[in-house]
């Protein structure tokens, strides 16, 4: 049986780093099975994990002194709970995972110990029947565990209370922003031809003028959208994600406006309108990509969140197109 530290390397630093940054995200994962912590025996604690390396890593190396097993399920590279919600972190896969690793032969006990956020996946009461194992859910955090066990598995209201305060939202921004690449210069590449419309058959000096103005905007749009929302999202007015999105994009194109392009106010209101009206919808749409990383709302309220979200951010992209190319001929 693989036995693995608790201490992480500097590959191992590497590729928190690159899936933090959204470079090894889709394919950062470990091989399923059961493996070891310290000198795990009969009677040590068996804890379950996603196959998504970052969660692996997040749980062995708060586990040093402690001896365990670790139950690591094929979630297809994908965290606890996000995969408890596609159903990959299920309890078809951990009763698989028990029998495959044979695990009964391993240890005495019949009890696994599964990430509280795995809850939506996995029916304890199932499990049981079809492997022959007890689930019991431990604490939200893996920080919590050595606690959780020294106190023979007792969580307090803390343990089982889910955060997300300002590190845990500033954590997801490089992703977030490191993702955004390829449509950014996708959309930037569109934004430079249709400036360069007007009067003239096509004009290569506006297409460069306009274009500028046009990419000011969509970078103030990226920095409202999956910078600034997720990081003042408690003092933003409204529940709605697009929406406080859509606010902060508005309020800080505006105000970057009115310092880096002043004139645009009074000599071209409508391409005003239209910057605005993009980074709103642009900012709104980056701030939506967060409502499926918070407790704060449910699958209906994810799905009823984007319904009204898409409907603005579609619409106010098509009026902003539109206004820009028309303020060229205005």
């Amino acid at each position: 049986m693989p036995l693995v530290s608790t201490t992480l390397t500097w590959r191992d630093h590497l590729g928190t780093i690159g899936a933090r940054s959204g470079y090894y995200r889709s394919n950062y994962k470990v091989i399923p099975g059961l493996y070891g912590i310290g000198r795990p025996g009969l009677d040590s604690p068996v804890l379950v994990t996603a196959n998504y390396k970052l969660s692996f890593d997040a749980l062995r190396q708060v586990l040093p002194g402690i001896d365990a097993w670790i139950l690591v399920v094929d979630t297809r590279g994908i965290n606890v709970w996000c995969a408890a919600g596609k159903k990959t972190f299920s309890t078809d896969e951990v009763a698989y995972q028990v029998k495959s690793t044979r695990l009964a032969e391993i240890v005495r006990h019949r009890e696994l110990i599964l990430p509280q956020l795995a809850a939506v996946g996995v029916a304890a009461g199932r499990l049981r029947k079809a492997c022959g194992f007890n689930g019991i859910f431990g604490p939200i955090q893996a920080k919590d565990i050595p606690t959780y066990l020294h106190r023979n598995r007792q969580a307090d209201e803390a343990m089982r209370t889910v955060t997300f305060n300002t590190g845990e939202r500033a954590v997801l921004i490089p992703v977030e922003i490191c993702l955004l690449w390829k449509p950014f210069l996708a959309a930037t590449a569109v934004l430079f031809l249709l400036s360069g419309i007007g009067p003239e058959v096509y004009s290569l000096s506006a297409a460069g003028t306009r274009g500028i103005q046009a990419l000011i905007a969509s970078l103030l749009a990226v920095l409202a959208g999956a910078v600034l929302t997720p990081l003042l999202l408690p003092w933003i007015p409204s529940r709605q994600f697009w929406l406080k999105g859509a606010l902060v994009g508005g309020l800080t194109a505006m105000t970057a406006m009115a310092a880096l392009l002043p004139t645009t106010w009074t000599a071209d209101l409508p391409a005003a309108i239209a910057l605005v009206l993009w980074a709103a919808s642009v900012a709104s749409y980056l701030a939506m990509n967060f409502t499926g990383s918070t407790p704060y709302t449910s699958l209906s309220g994810v799905g009823l969140e984007m319904r009204r979200g898409l409907a603005f951010q579609l619409g106010g992209t098509t009026l902003a197109l539109g206004l820009w190319i028309w303020s060229a001929f205005a």
